[in-house]
């Protein structure tokens, strides 16, 4: 399969990105792209669904498979190609933005250039879309395009991990399936032995592994969580008071419960509610 959308590069942009081509390629064994170095003005993600392949930095060949990818800034030299004998299946978007790069660099994305993402199936639905509103509408709708575009990088910010920090394992892969329960569950007394059980590694190892993968520690997410629920019932309830909407959220102490509020939001929850 050989999908793919290229675009005008616009000098005058309304908007923080705008794609210059988006694709996807399978059953490709001889892809091969080698481009010099500023050769493209672009960022390029270039990911793999499926399959493996190979790319080549500072004369060192790389193998990436399935959910793992290489990031190029503008003007990088590039040169990737597929496995023959396990072709990759891959896709990927070029783009650009005034403020990308001062963006990309305060994210730190300069100082790897493989990656893994996480939740691969985030970014692959981001960049489908993208891929179909591509081929539907063209240039029509530049702000629709800008969109999605600006969709598949936020969830690549998101979900990528350097390649050589984290390999994921069937343990990672288990914690990143137990987050919608324990987000619908965060109001509930937390106790991480449970989860770790869940996840079949120990506590001191769930929380070293949520914290790779998550950014934060367990009980940093289930405080989230929690608060973000607050935030809600404090709209959705208001002949509810401060106190019962801290007991719903987990918080038996109120005055716990204001102080982790005012430290999210930088207000009470009474001087929120007021807002709305």
């Amino acid at each position: 399969m050989n999908r793919q959308k290229v675009w005008l590069t616009l000098k005058r942009q309304a908007y923080f990105c705008l794609p210059e081509s988006v694709g996807h390629y399978s059953h490709q064994p001889e892809h091969h792209v080698k481009r010099e170095e500023g050769a493209s003005n672009n960022f390029n993600i270039h990911y793999v669904a499926s399959g493996k392949g190979y790319v080549e930095i500072d004369g060192t060949v790389h193998e990436l498979r399935s959910g793992q990818a290489v990031l190029y800034f503008p003007l990088q030299k590039q040169h990737y190609y597929s496995s023959e004998d396990d072709p990759w299946d891959i896709r990927w978007i070029h783009f650009y933005g005034d403020r990308l790069h001062d963006y990309m660099i305060e994210r730190g994305f300069h100082r790897h250039s493989l990656w893994t993402l996480r939740q691969s199936s985030n970014w692959e639905q981001a960049h489908l879309e993208l891929l179909d509103e591509a081929q539907r509408d063209q240039m029509l709708h530049q702000s629709r395009l800008s969109t999605l575009t600006y969709g598949v990088l936020a969830e690549f910010v998101h979900q990528a991990v350097p390649l050589k920090k984290t390999r994921m394992g069937k343990a990672e892969n288990r914690i990143l399936n137990l987050l919608p329960q324990m987000q619908s569950q965060a109001c509930e007394p937390f106790l991480l032995s449970d989860w770790s059980k869940q996840a079949g590694v120990s506590d001191y190892y769930f929380c070293k592994l949520f914290k790779t993968l998550m950014e934060m520690t367990p009980m940093e997410f289930i405080t989230r969580s929690r608060l973000q629920m607050a935030k809600q019932w404090l709209l959705e309830h208001p002949d509810r008071n401060i106190g019962q909407i801290a007991e719903d959220a987990g918080y038996p102490s109120v005055s716990y419960f204001n102080r982790q509020f005012r430290a999210s939001e930088n207000k009470t929850p009474t001087e929120y509610r007021k807002l709305y």
